[in-house]
C-alpha cells in the first residue's frame, strides 16, 4: 500500500510539474526546439532545473541502498555510448521534434483527453512491440547460428 502511495503522488506531481512548467504543451516544446524560428528559450530553465536537482538526486541515490521510503534500491551501472544508443537518441529526438510530445506528457495529455496524445502513445506502444519482436528475432538467429541451426531450447 505505501508503494501504491507512493507512486501515486510521486506520478500527480510528476503530471503536475509538465503542466505548470509547459512541457505537456506541445506547441510550447516545439518554440523550443524551433531554434531556426521564434526560439522560446523558457523550456531551457526548466531543463536546467531538472538537471541540478537530478545531479544532487542521483548523487544522494549513489550512497543509499534503500530510498526513503525503505524501498530497496539499485542504481544501474554505466555503459558505455554505442550504436544503438545514438540511433534511439536520434530517433526519440526527431519524433519529441515532429510532435512536440515526449513520453511523460502524452500521458499528461491522454488524461485530458487530447487525441494526438492517444495517437503518440499508441504509436509509442507499436514501436515498442515491434523492437520487442525484432529484438527476439535477432536473439533467436544469433542462437542458432552459435548452435549449428539446432534449437537449445530444453523441453518441460
Amino acid at each position: 500500500m505505501k508503494s501504491a502511495l507512493a507512486s501515486l503522488f510521486s506520478g500527480l506531481l510528476f503530471g503536475f510539474g509538465l503542466l505548470i512548467s509547459g512541457l505537456a504543451n506541445p506547441e510550447k516544446v516545439l518554440g523550443f526546439l524551433d531554434i531556426a524560428g521564434p526560439w522560446d528559450p523558457s523550456l531551457a530553465l526548466v531543463m536546467g532545473g531538472a538537471i541540478i536537482v537530478g545531479l544532487f538526486a542521483f548523487a544522494v541515490a549513489r550512497k543509499r541502498t534503500l530510498s526513503f521510503l525503505g524501498f530497496s534500491m539499485k542504481l544501474q551501472g554505466q555503459s558505455g555510448i554505442d550504436k544503438r544508443l545514438i540511433i534511439g537518441g536520434l530517433l526519440f529526438g526527431v519524433g519529441w521534434g515532429i510532435s512536440g510530445i515526449c513520453p511523460g506528457p502524452a500521458l499528461v495529455g491522454i488524461g485530458a483527453g487530447e487525441m494526438k496524445s492517444v495517437v503518440f502513445a499508441a504509436s509509442m506502444i507499436a514501436g515498442m512491440a515491434l523492437f520487442e519482436l525484432v529484438e527476439r528475432a535477432r536473439a533467436g538467429s544469433s542462437t542458432q547460428k552459435s548452435t549449428g541451426g539446432w534449437s537449445t531450447t530444453a523441453q518441460e
